[in-house]
Protein backbone atom coordinates (compact mmCIF):
# COMPACT_ATOMS: atom_id res chain seq x y z
CA UNK A 1 0.00 0.00 0.00
CA UNK A 2 1.69 3.52 -1.12
CA UNK A 3 -0.68 5.68 -0.25
CA UNK A 4 -1.44 7.53 3.34
CA UNK A 5 -2.70 4.81 5.19
CA UNK A 6 -6.42 5.46 7.27
CA UNK A 7 -6.29 5.35 10.82
CA UNK A 8 -7.89 2.30 12.09
CA UNK A 9 -9.38 1.04 15.32
CA UNK A 10 -8.87 -2.70 16.17
CA UNK A 11 -11.68 -3.99 18.22
CA UNK A 12 -11.92 -7.41 20.01
CA UNK A 13 -14.97 -8.10 21.87
CA UNK A 14 -14.34 -10.79 24.63
CA UNK A 15 -15.93 -12.84 27.25
CA UNK A 16 -13.53 -15.79 29.24
CA UNK A 17 -10.87 -16.07 26.13
CA UNK A 18 -8.00 -16.51 28.45
CA UNK A 19 -7.12 -19.45 26.28
CA UNK A 20 -6.77 -17.28 23.12
CA UNK A 21 -6.82 -13.67 23.62
CA UNK A 22 -2.36 -13.64 24.63
CA UNK A 23 -2.04 -15.11 21.29
CA UNK A 24 -4.15 -13.68 19.52
CA UNK A 25 -3.12 -10.18 20.57
CA UNK A 26 0.58 -11.38 19.80
CA UNK A 27 -0.39 -12.14 16.59
CA UNK A 28 -2.27 -8.53 15.64
CA UNK A 29 0.36 -6.31 17.75
CA UNK A 30 2.78 -6.47 14.83
CA UNK A 31 -0.21 -5.31 12.42
CA UNK A 32 -1.64 -2.72 14.91
CA UNK A 33 1.69 -1.19 14.96
CA UNK A 34 2.41 -1.36 10.78
CA UNK A 35 -1.11 0.20 10.35
CA UNK A 36 -0.64 2.67 13.20
CA UNK A 37 -3.24 1.16 14.83
CA UNK A 38 -4.69 0.48 18.10
CA UNK A 39 -6.10 -2.56 20.03
CA UNK A 40 -9.32 -2.52 21.91
CA UNK A 41 -10.21 -5.44 24.13
CA UNK A 42 -13.78 -4.50 25.08
CA UNK A 43 -14.07 -7.52 27.95
CA UNK A 44 -17.57 -8.86 28.98
CA UNK A 45 -16.43 -9.57 32.65
CA UNK A 46 -14.08 -12.33 32.28
CA UNK A 47 -13.60 -14.28 35.25
CA UNK A 48 -11.00 -16.82 33.78
CA UNK A 49 -7.72 -14.92 34.03
CA UNK A 50 -8.16 -12.98 30.81
CA UNK A 51 -8.18 -9.73 32.53
CA UNK A 52 -4.69 -10.54 33.73
CA UNK A 53 -3.25 -11.41 30.40
CA UNK A 54 -4.70 -8.15 28.86
CA UNK A 55 -3.46 -5.87 31.71
CA UNK A 56 -0.39 -7.61 31.34
CA UNK A 57 0.21 -6.95 27.95
CA UNK A 58 -0.85 -3.89 27.51
CA UNK A 59 1.57 -2.51 29.95
CA UNK A 60 3.85 -3.56 27.79
CA UNK A 61 2.48 -2.04 24.83
CA UNK A 62 0.77 1.10 24.99
CA UNK A 63 -1.46 0.19 21.67
CA UNK A 64 -2.96 -2.21 23.67
CA UNK A 65 -5.81 -1.12 25.67
CA UNK A 66 -8.31 -2.54 27.70
CA UNK A 67 -12.04 -1.60 27.76
CA UNK A 68 -14.79 -2.99 30.41
CA UNK A 69 -18.24 -3.72 28.64
CA UNK A 70 -20.86 -3.83 31.51
CA UNK A 71 -23.19 -4.88 29.25
CA UNK A 72 -21.14 -8.04 27.88
CA UNK A 73 -22.54 -8.75 24.66
CA UNK A 74 -20.35 -8.17 21.56
CA UNK A 75 -23.20 -5.67 20.09
CA UNK A 76 -22.10 -3.57 22.99
CA UNK A 77 -19.08 -4.32 23.07
CA UNK A 78 -18.08 -2.85 19.43
CA UNK A 79 -20.20 0.46 19.94
CA UNK A 80 -18.64 1.18 23.19
CA UNK A 81 -15.69 1.06 21.66
CA UNK A 82 -16.03 3.05 18.85
CA UNK A 83 -18.15 5.59 20.81
CA UNK A 84 -14.89 5.69 23.12
CA UNK A 85 -11.66 5.71 20.94
CA UNK A 86 -13.39 6.07 17.39
CA UNK A 87 -12.92 9.69 17.16
CA UNK A 88 -10.41 10.58 14.11
CA UNK A 89 -10.55 6.76 13.10
CA UNK A 90 -11.86 5.80 9.38
CA UNK A 91 -11.68 2.15 10.00
CA UNK A 92 -12.97 -0.20 12.20
CA UNK A 93 -11.67 -4.15 12.23
CA UNK A 94 -13.66 -6.80 14.46
CA UNK A 95 -11.60 -9.34 15.65
CA UNK A 96 -13.41 -12.27 16.99
CA UNK A 97 -11.35 -13.92 20.23
CA UNK A 98 -12.48 -17.42 19.27
CA UNK A 99 -10.65 -17.56 15.68
CA UNK A 100 -7.82 -17.76 14.19
CA UNK A 101 -6.01 -14.79 11.67
CA UNK A 102 -3.08 -14.94 8.87
CA UNK A 103 -0.55 -12.99 10.10
CA UNK A 104 -1.51 -9.97 7.23
CA UNK A 105 -5.47 -9.83 7.64
CA UNK A 106 -6.05 -6.30 9.07
CA UNK A 107 -3.63 -5.03 5.96
CA UNK A 108 -5.07 -7.18 3.46
CA UNK A 109 -8.59 -5.98 5.11
CA UNK A 110 -7.37 -2.21 4.69
CA UNK A 111 -6.18 -2.91 1.22
CA UNK A 112 -9.48 -4.34 -0.42
CA UNK A 113 -10.91 -1.74 1.22
CA UNK A 114 -8.73 0.99 -0.24
CA UNK A 115 -9.00 -1.19 -3.79
CA UNK A 116 -12.75 -1.48 -3.92
CA UNK A 117 -14.28 1.85 -2.10
CA UNK A 118 -16.17 -0.78 -0.02
CA UNK A 119 -18.25 0.45 3.15
CA UNK A 120 -17.70 -2.76 4.37
CA UNK A 121 -14.91 -5.14 3.71
CA UNK A 122 -16.23 -9.15 4.79
CA UNK A 123 -14.59 -12.27 5.00
CA UNK A 124 -14.85 -16.06 4.79
CA UNK A 125 -15.25 -18.07 7.66
CA UNK A 126 -14.05 -21.44 7.61
CA UNK A 127 -14.30 -23.92 10.62
CA UNK A 128 -11.44 -25.67 12.37
CA UNK A 129 -11.63 -28.28 15.23
CA UNK A 130 -8.95 -30.33 17.51
CA UNK A 131 -11.12 -32.52 19.09
CA UNK A 132 -13.75 -35.30 17.71
CA UNK A 133 -17.05 -33.20 18.59
CA UNK A 134 -15.12 -30.16 17.40
CA UNK A 135 -13.87 -31.40 14.23
CA UNK A 136 -17.40 -33.05 13.02
CA UNK A 137 -18.98 -29.70 14.05
CA UNK A 138 -16.35 -27.89 12.17
CA UNK A 139 -17.29 -30.45 9.31
CA UNK A 140 -21.04 -29.68 9.44
CA UNK A 141 -20.36 -26.01 9.63
CA UNK A 142 -18.28 -25.89 6.25
CA UNK A 143 -20.74 -27.88 4.32
CA UNK A 144 -24.30 -27.08 2.67
CA UNK A 145 -25.91 -29.26 5.01
CA UNK A 146 -25.21 -27.13 7.86
CA UNK A 147 -24.94 -23.81 6.39
CA UNK A 148 -27.01 -23.78 3.45
CA UNK A 149 -24.63 -22.40 1.63
CA UNK A 150 -23.87 -18.89 2.68
CA UNK A 151 -21.28 -17.48 0.57
CA UNK A 152 -19.13 -16.55 3.47
CA UNK A 153 -18.59 -19.46 4.77
CA UNK A 154 -16.72 -20.82 1.76
CA UNK A 155 -13.62 -19.05 0.26
CA UNK A 156 -14.35 -16.40 -2.25
CA UNK A 157 -12.48 -14.79 -5.09
CA UNK A 158 -13.88 -10.97 -4.36
CA UNK A 159 -17.03 -10.14 -4.98
CA UNK A 160 -20.11 -7.64 -3.78
CA UNK A 161 -22.40 -9.36 -1.14
CA UNK A 162 -25.31 -8.57 1.08
CA UNK A 163 -24.20 -9.85 4.37
CA UNK A 164 -20.72 -11.31 5.35
CA UNK A 165 -18.21 -12.51 8.24
CA UNK A 166 -17.76 -8.78 9.89
CA UNK A 167 -14.27 -8.00 9.54
CA UNK A 168 -14.14 -3.94 8.15
CA UNK A 169 -15.81 -1.36 8.16
CA UNK A 170 -15.78 2.12 7.78
CA UNK A 171 -16.32 3.89 10.86
CA UNK A 172 -18.22 7.15 9.14
CA UNK A 173 -20.83 4.51 7.86
CA UNK A 174 -21.36 2.46 10.99
CA UNK A 175 -22.20 5.66 12.73
CA UNK A 176 -24.40 7.08 9.83
CA UNK A 177 -26.67 4.13 10.53
CA UNK A 178 -26.46 3.70 14.41
CA UNK A 179 -23.91 1.24 14.69
CA UNK A 180 -25.05 -2.09 16.26
CA UNK A 181 -28.77 -2.93 17.43
CA UNK A 182 -27.97 -3.59 20.99
CA UNK A 183 -30.93 -5.49 21.81
CA UNK A 184 -29.34 -8.47 19.81
CA UNK A 185 -26.77 -10.72 21.38
CA UNK A 186 -26.88 -12.95 18.12
CA UNK A 187 -27.29 -12.01 14.62
CA UNK A 188 -26.33 -8.27 14.64
CA UNK A 189 -24.08 -8.76 12.27
CA UNK A 190 -27.01 -9.85 9.64
CA UNK A 191 -28.98 -6.79 10.88
CA UNK A 192 -26.52 -4.05 10.77
CA UNK A 193 -25.43 -5.42 6.90
CA UNK A 194 -29.26 -4.86 6.34
CA UNK A 195 -29.48 -1.56 7.31
CA UNK A 196 -26.17 -0.83 5.87
CA UNK A 197 -27.89 -1.60 2.07
CA UNK A 198 -31.13 0.03 2.65
CA UNK A 199 -29.11 2.89 3.23
CA UNK A 200 -26.70 2.67 0.16
CA UNK A 201 -23.72 1.42 1.60
CA UNK A 202 -21.44 -1.29 0.09
CA UNK A 203 -20.15 -4.73 1.37
CA UNK A 204 -17.54 -6.49 -0.20
CA UNK A 205 -16.59 -9.98 0.40
CA UNK A 206 -12.61 -10.47 0.15
CA UNK A 207 -10.97 -12.81 -2.06
CA UNK A 208 -7.45 -12.16 -0.09
CA UNK A 209 -8.17 -12.93 3.27
CA UNK A 210 -9.84 -14.86 5.18
CA UNK A 211 -10.42 -15.88 9.21
CA UNK A 212 -10.96 -19.95 10.84
CA UNK A 213 -13.45 -19.90 13.84
CA UNK A 214 -13.59 -22.85 16.35
CA UNK A 215 -16.76 -24.47 17.06
CA UNK A 216 -18.00 -25.28 20.47
CA UNK A 217 -16.33 -27.86 21.99
CA UNK A 218 -19.53 -29.77 23.19
CA UNK A 219 -22.98 -30.72 21.46
CA UNK A 220 -24.37 -28.64 24.13
CA UNK A 221 -22.82 -25.67 23.36
CA UNK A 222 -23.20 -26.38 20.12
CA UNK A 223 -26.81 -26.30 20.43
CA UNK A 224 -26.97 -23.15 23.09
CA UNK A 225 -25.30 -21.24 20.23
CA UNK A 226 -27.55 -21.94 17.41
CA UNK A 227 -30.71 -21.58 19.56
CA UNK A 228 -29.41 -18.05 19.76
CA UNK A 229 -28.66 -17.61 16.45
CA UNK A 230 -31.81 -19.11 15.60
CA UNK A 231 -33.43 -16.10 17.90
CA UNK A 232 -31.37 -13.59 16.58
CA UNK A 233 -32.48 -14.41 12.54
CA UNK A 234 -36.52 -14.33 14.37
CA UNK A 235 -35.49 -10.97 15.62
CA UNK A 236 -34.15 -9.60 12.37
CA UNK A 237 -37.40 -10.62 10.50
CA UNK A 238 -39.74 -9.28 12.82
CA UNK A 239 -37.71 -5.82 12.98
CA UNK A 240 -37.35 -5.34 9.03
CA UNK A 241 -40.51 -7.51 8.25
CA UNK A 242 -38.12 -9.68 5.73
CA UNK A 243 -38.91 -13.08 4.12
CA UNK A 244 -36.30 -15.26 5.37
CA UNK A 245 -34.52 -16.91 2.48
CA UNK A 246 -34.74 -20.70 1.09
CA UNK A 247 -31.84 -21.99 2.90
CA UNK A 248 -33.15 -20.88 5.85
CA UNK A 249 -36.77 -21.98 5.62
CA UNK A 250 -36.44 -25.01 5.37
CA UNK A 251 -34.11 -25.95 9.00
CA UNK A 252 -37.26 -23.77 10.18
CA UNK A 253 -39.06 -27.05 9.73
CA UNK A 254 -37.15 -29.25 11.66
CA UNK A 255 -38.99 -28.08 15.47
CA UNK A 256 -42.35 -28.78 13.85
CA UNK A 257 -41.32 -32.01 12.42
CA UNK A 258 -39.82 -32.79 15.83
CA UNK A 259 -43.22 -31.63 17.12
CA UNK A 260 -44.96 -33.98 14.63
CA UNK A 261 -43.03 -37.23 15.81
CA UNK A 262 -44.07 -36.92 19.51
CA UNK A 263 -47.27 -37.78 17.80
CA UNK A 264 -45.91 -41.14 16.14
CA UNK A 265 -48.03 -43.34 18.36
CA UNK A 266 -51.04 -41.97 16.92
CA UNK A 267 -49.78 -42.91 13.80
CA UNK A 268 -46.20 -43.93 12.49
CA UNK A 269 -46.07 -41.75 9.59
CA UNK A 270 -46.08 -38.82 12.40
CA UNK A 271 -42.12 -39.77 12.57
CA UNK A 272 -41.64 -40.43 8.78
CA UNK A 273 -40.68 -36.39 8.20
CA UNK A 274 -38.37 -37.07 11.33
CA UNK A 275 -36.28 -40.17 10.13
CA UNK A 276 -35.96 -38.78 6.80
CA UNK A 277 -34.60 -35.83 7.95
CA UNK A 278 -31.64 -37.65 10.28
CA UNK A 279 -31.37 -40.04 7.80
CA UNK A 280 -30.42 -37.59 5.62
CA UNK A 281 -28.15 -35.90 8.38
CA UNK A 282 -26.88 -39.19 9.34
CA UNK A 283 -25.83 -40.14 6.12
CA UNK A 284 -23.88 -36.82 5.11
CA UNK A 285 -21.53 -37.39 8.25
CA UNK A 286 -20.87 -40.95 7.27
CA UNK A 287 -20.56 -40.33 3.55
CA UNK A 288 -18.21 -37.37 4.58
CA UNK A 289 -16.13 -39.21 6.65
CA UNK A 290 -15.84 -42.21 4.28
CA UNK A 291 -14.72 -39.26 1.12
CA UNK A 292 -12.45 -37.90 3.60
CA UNK A 293 -11.30 -40.87 5.11
CA UNK A 294 -11.44 -39.20 8.70
CA UNK A 295 -13.44 -40.94 11.01
CA UNK A 296 -13.12 -38.04 13.44
CA UNK A 297 -15.74 -36.08 11.09
CA UNK A 298 -18.29 -39.02 11.10
CA UNK A 299 -20.65 -37.35 13.42
CA UNK A 300 -20.90 -34.63 11.07
CA UNK A 301 -24.66 -35.66 10.65
CA UNK A 302 -25.46 -34.99 14.46
CA UNK A 303 -23.66 -31.94 14.79
CA UNK A 304 -25.65 -30.86 11.59
CA UNK A 305 -29.02 -32.28 13.33
CA UNK A 306 -27.87 -30.05 16.51
CA UNK A 307 -27.24 -27.16 14.72
CA UNK A 308 -30.99 -27.32 12.77
CA UNK A 309 -32.54 -28.25 15.69
CA UNK A 310 -31.40 -25.36 17.93
CA UNK A 311 -31.62 -22.69 14.84
CA UNK A 312 -34.80 -23.76 14.26
CA UNK A 313 -35.82 -24.02 18.04
CA UNK A 314 -35.11 -20.23 18.81
CA UNK A 315 -36.76 -19.14 15.53
CA UNK A 316 -39.93 -20.55 16.75
CA UNK A 317 -39.52 -19.45 19.95
CA UNK A 318 -38.39 -15.47 19.49
CA UNK A 319 -41.72 -15.65 16.74
CA UNK A 320 -43.95 -16.71 18.86
CA UNK A 321 -42.79 -14.45 22.14
CA UNK A 322 -41.95 -17.80 23.93
CA UNK A 323 -38.99 -17.78 26.92
CA UNK A 324 -36.28 -15.35 27.92
CA UNK A 325 -33.53 -14.46 25.16
CA UNK A 326 -30.40 -15.75 25.91
CA UNK A 327 -28.11 -13.05 27.25
CA UNK A 328 -24.33 -13.60 25.56
CA UNK A 329 -22.94 -14.01 22.05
Amino acid sequence: MTQALPATLIVIPCLNEAAHIGALLDRLRPSAARLGARIIVADGGSTDGTLAIVAGIAGKDSRVLLLHNKRRIQSAAINLAVATFGQGADYLIRIDAHGGYPDDYCERLVEEALATGADSVVVSMLTSGSGAVQKSAAAAQNSRLGTGGSRHRHLSSGEWVDHGHHALMRISAFGAVGGYDETFSHNEDAELDYRLKQAGYRIWLSGKTRMVYYPRASLKGLYVQYLGYGRGRARNVLKHRVIPKVRQMVPLLVFPVVLLASLSFLHWLAAVPLLLWASVCLGYGLWTAIRQRNADIALAGVSAMIMHLGWSVGFWLQLLGLGARRGVA
